[in-house]
């Protein structure tokens, strides 16, 4: 089968390992994350319930197991399934197969979460959500032990890494005048959804070390991902490179597993050699297949090269996208969500505003009455707590909280929300990280609006204050329940 060689690429088993269980990892997270959340925000009597959301679409467009049926109880049999089949793959069960394994296994995982994000509305509106989903698909072609890892999907994944993060630096450059000038790093520590422990001190060091994070940013996503197609080392270098931006970012903010996809994707251009060579406890040539005859079997071989092909296909639109003028960001272009196009914070936000709510037991909702502040698990609230690290586990709740203050905080989604807290709901309150009612019901609701910023280094030695807050104004008049439901009827 010496004819096939073309196709393999046996110094890359160290990539495939690290795409494979890295991507099922990311995959039980998001899933876990969809577990514990998704039944109080869409679920049967969640803000957005799914049953209403199907019946009210004439067609649900995108495939999705629920577009039949949605039940919680579905929706955790699905969630256990996905948990279950990404820890094997996690821990290199199906890898030991044949290599219809890992890819059943990886299709799986596809199908699941893609029947979840399908029907999440606003809450799975992220770009992270449809790249998971393109990663998962073209990693189970990956194969298994029993074959060498295919060039053409490795070549795939690094196309995936490549319009990931050129696409991010293009909408940078299409977007804000503060991406071009170098100032964006200003305000982007301090503004970014939700910020994490260091978010504070990399907001505070000095401005010429901020424009030079941008100049950074530029070249990492605009100059390096050419490279990532280059011959070794010359592509594990471009990868290191996209590594250690994105840990950057990981140590300065809170975006889910967006950072750690790329982190996971960069791998598909180190060789093992050159893997080896910084690491030297990573063995070479650990497949035995890199060694063994025959290899490739050729039902996988024309298995892989149709998948390349289709995929190649559709690198139409993002291409042209990427070309265009009016550059889409985070847009698919098909409904199952292959080959999409990415990009993040085209501009970025200079003032941060964070929406209050508070409740009262009070008769009567004056200002003078005890009004006390719902505690988030991942937005600023309290001045004085240090944000914590969530990602790559995603807080969908607190996400759209950010953005409430950039559209509109009339969203239907958010007077639900409110409903639910007079209602002391108890899924939820498992949201919030503090009910200052302690399951009680609040008499009354409401929201005010906050400029906030990162207090300075004199500041937080005066008043133990990370965040330094002023009141705008009241964007929610206070909100009670009708009289029959206050008291439970």
């Amino acid at each position: 089968m010496d004819w096939v060689s073309w196709f393999e690429a046996p110094d890359y088993e160290f990539a495939r390992q690290m795409l494979q269980r890295g991507t099922a990892a990311l995959y039980f997270i998001a899933i876990l994350s969809s577990l514990n959340q998704f039944p109080a925000l869409l679920g049967e009597h969640g803000l957005l319930p799914v049953p209403r959301y199907v019946d009210g679409q004439r067609i649900l467009r995108r495939p999705s197991l629920f577009r039949w049926k949605y039940s919680d109880a579905l929706l955790r049999a699905v969630c256990a399934a996905g948990l279950a089949v990404s820890l094997a793959l996690v821990a290199g069960l199906p890898q030991l197969g044949p290599p219809w394994l890992p890819l059943t296994a990886f299709l799986a995982l596809w199908l699941l979460y893609m029947s979840i994000v399908n029907v999440g509305q606003t809450f799975y509106g992220f770009g992270w959500e449809m790249l998971l989903l393109e990663m998962g698909f073209t990693v189970a072609f990956l194969g298994s032990e029993q074959t060498p890892p295919p060039k053409t999907i490795l070549v795939l994944l690094v196309w995936l890494l490549f319009r990931l993060e050129f696409g991010a630096g293009m909408i940078k450059i299409h977007g804000g005048s503060e991406w071009r000038d170098l100032t964006a790093l200003y305000y982007h520590h301090e503004t970014q959804p939700m910020p994490g422990p260091l978010s504070r001190l990399a907001h505070l060091l000095p401005k010429p070390l901020h424009r030079m994070e941008v100049l950074g940013n530029h070249f990492a996503q605009l100059v390096v991902p050419f490279f990532l197609f280059a011959p070794q080392p010359l592509a594990s270098i471009a990868a290191g490179i996209v590594v250690f931006t994105q840990l950057w970012l990981v140590g300065s903010g809170n975006f889910a597993w967006l950072n750690w996809s790329a982190i996971i994707l960069a791998f598909a251009a180190v060789s093992d050699p050159v893997a080896h060579a910084v690491l030297p406890f990573i063995p070479l040539q650990r497949n035995p297949a890199a060694t063994a005859v025959p290899q490739t079997p050729v039902w996988w071989l024309a298995v892989v090269l149709a998948v390349t092909v289709l995929l190649l296909v559709l690198s139409y639109w993002p291409i042209r996208n990427l070309l265009s003028r009016t550059q889409l960001m985070n847009a698919s272009f098909n409904r199952w969500q292959l080959v999409n196009t990415y990009g993040a914070f085209g501009t970025v936000t200079r003032h941060r505003v964070e929406i209050v709510v508070e409740g009262t037991q009070a008769d009567v909702p004056v200002d003078e009455a005890d009004w006390r502040e719902y505690g988030f698990k991942g937005k600023p609230g309290d001045v004085r707590r240090l944000p914590r690290q969530w990602a790559p586990y995603h807080l969908r709740l607190d996400w759209l909280m950010w953005f409430l203050p950039l559209r509109t905080v009339h969203e239907e989604w958010f007077y639900a929300f409110l409903g639910k807290l007079l209602d002391a709901d108890p899924p939820t309150l498992r949201l919030l990280r503090q009910d200052p009612f302690d399951g009680a019901r609040p008499r009354w609701v409401r929201a005010r609006s906050f400029l906030y910023r990162f207090a300075t280094r004199a500041e937080f030695r005066e008043t133990g204050q990370r965040w330094i807050r002023m009141e705008l104004y009241e964007v929610i008049a206070p909100l009670s329940l009708p009289k029959s439901r206050r008291h439970g009827h």
